[in-house]
C-alpha cells in the first residue's frame, strides 16, 4: 500500500469475517491480492503495485490481474456506496459481481504503482453500477464497468 492509505481503514477492512476470504480483496486470504479501496471525495481510489509474477509479457502486467483489480475495487466501492446511500456503516453490506466489462486501452507497464479510480454511476435497490479507470504513471491503461449486487 502506498502513502497515507497504508494506515487508513479500507472498505474491505470492515467486511464481516464470513465474507472476507475473496482472492482479490479478502483480508482473511493470506495468498490473495488484498485490494484496499477508499473514498476520495465522491470517487473511490485503490493503489496497487503488481509483483514481478504478475507478468504477461516481459515488462507488462497480466490482463487477468487488471480485470481482478477492477472487479474487487468496484465491488468494494459498491459496498461503500450502498451503505452511504442508506446511511449505514461500510461493513453493513457485501456486494458481488453480476456483470463486468473491461477494455484494455494501452499496455500496462510492470513496475509503477497502479491507481484505480471508481465512479459510482447508479445506486438502485440492491444494484450498484461502478465505472473504474486504471492508470499507470498517469496514463489510462484500462477501464471497466461492474454491475454489483448486494448479497441478501
Amino acid at each position: 500500500m502506498l502513502g497515507a492509505m497504508a494506515d487508513a481503514r479500507a472498505f474491505q477492512d470492515d467486511y464481516p469475517d464470513d465474507v472476507a476470504h475473496c482472492y482479490g480483496c479478502g483480508r482473511l486470504n493470506g495468498k490473495g491480492l488484498r485490494v484496499r479501496s477508499f473514498w476520495d471525495g465522491d470517487e473511490t481510489v485503490c493503489r496497487f503495485v503488481p509483483a514481478p509474477h504478475h507478468t504477461a509479457l516481459p515488462g507488462f502486467v497480466y490482463g487477468g490481474l487488471i480485470a481482478s483489480l477492477i472487479d474487487c475495487h468496484a465491488t468494494g466501492s459498491a459496498a461503500a456506496a450502498g451503505a452511504r446511500a442508506d446511511g449505514r456503516p461500510v461493513g453493513s453490506y457485501r456486494y458481488v459481481t453480476a456483470a463486468i466489462k473491461v477494455d484494455y486501452v494501452a499496455p500496462t507497464p510492470l513496475g509503477p504503482p497502479l491507481e484505480l479510480r471508481g465512479t459510482i454511476r447508479e445506486v438502485k435497490g440492491r444494484k450498484v453500477v461502478v465505472a473504474v479507470s486504471v492508470r499507470a504513471n498517469g496514463i489510462e491503461t484500462a477501464r471497466g464497468e461492474v454491475v454489483a449486487v448486494r448479497l441478501p
